[in-house]
């Protein structure tokens, strides 16, 4: 086990999204949702060198003059590979594991990120692959991945599906006949992963997280997964702002691709 790695937390981005086009640049207490999320996971005291990886497609120039005007690092490339971004980003920042984080999680919970990581880091040995996803059971959108060099390379090598490419890590998490795979669930016990929405694809997951900043962000920017917990409990109505989403997701549309997910785990809306 090697007594210090170097962590590399890739945030990825882009402005054309499918479902909510330039949802990175809402506004979020005062500034840009893609801002708030580098905010959120620099909280982790483990998060290490934080680059946000965009692509080399003119429209996501945007995301590339932000992230310079704000000293933070940025990487673009394959508009959507992201199996390759992530492993050119690792490359370009020598990283021994990288960390996937989506940029639609702008109320991930740095404790969830410094968890995940803290058990990558102890048990480096044992796996190369460590997240919160396989099962999932915290709140949707604080989705952790830590992969690492060796077994990106690998899948960067191997993977040839285009959802293999498009979301990075599943020839990982879909082949444990060939990588050693963690998984971190929740120590309350509790299962939210379908009931709970906390992350961005459309108008009203905004309206959902814009409230959240509004009720939390002026008292503690560091608000907490408990805190949100504690807001919905005494305001339940914000709960139904974008509840017709619960525990929808990318996986719905890949079900017989994917060995490791299944309809419990995601649905249509």
């Amino acid at each position: 086990m090697k007594s210090v790695i170097n962590i590399v937390t890739v945030i990825q981005a882009r402005m054309n999204s499918s479902r909510l086009p330039y949802k990175v640049m809402m506004s979020l207490a005062g500034q840009p949702l893609l801002l708030r999320m580098v905010e959120r996971v620099r909280y982790s005291k483990l998060s290490g060198c934080i680059v946000v990886a965009t692509s080399t497609d003119v429209s996501d120039n945007p995301i590339y003059e932000l992230c310079r005007n704000n000293n933070i690092n940025v990487f673009r490339g394959h508009p959507l590979d992201l199996l390759d971004r992530h492993y050119r980003t690792g490359l370009k920042y020598d990283a021994d594991v990288v960390i996937k984080i989506p940029s639609d999680c702008p109320l991930i919970d740095p404790a969830v990120i410094t968890k995940v990581l803290k058990y990558y880091i102890e048990n480096q040995d044992s796996y190369q692959f460590v997240s919160n996803l396989h099962p999932a059971t915290y709140p949707d959108g604080n989705d952790v991945e830590a992969v690492s060099m060796e077994a990106l390379t690998t899948a960067w090598k191997y993977a040839r599906k285009n959802h293999e490419r498009e979301h990075t890590t599943p020839y990982i998490w879909d082949n444990p006949e060939i990588f050693d795979i963690g998984n971190i669930t929740w120590e309350t016990g509790w299962d939210y992963s379908m009931t709970h929405r906390w992350t961005i694809d459309y108008e009203d997951d905004y309206f959902f997280i814009k409230r959240i900043y509004d009720e939390l962000y002026h008292i503690n920017p560091e608000f907490n997964m408990y805190d949100i917990l504690a807001l919905l409990d005494s305001k339940p109505e914000l709960m139904h702002i974008n509840s017709k989403y619960n525990g929808v997701n990318w996986y719905r549309n890949h079900l017989n691709d994917l060995n490791t997910i299944n309809s419990t785990q995601t649905r249509f809306i």
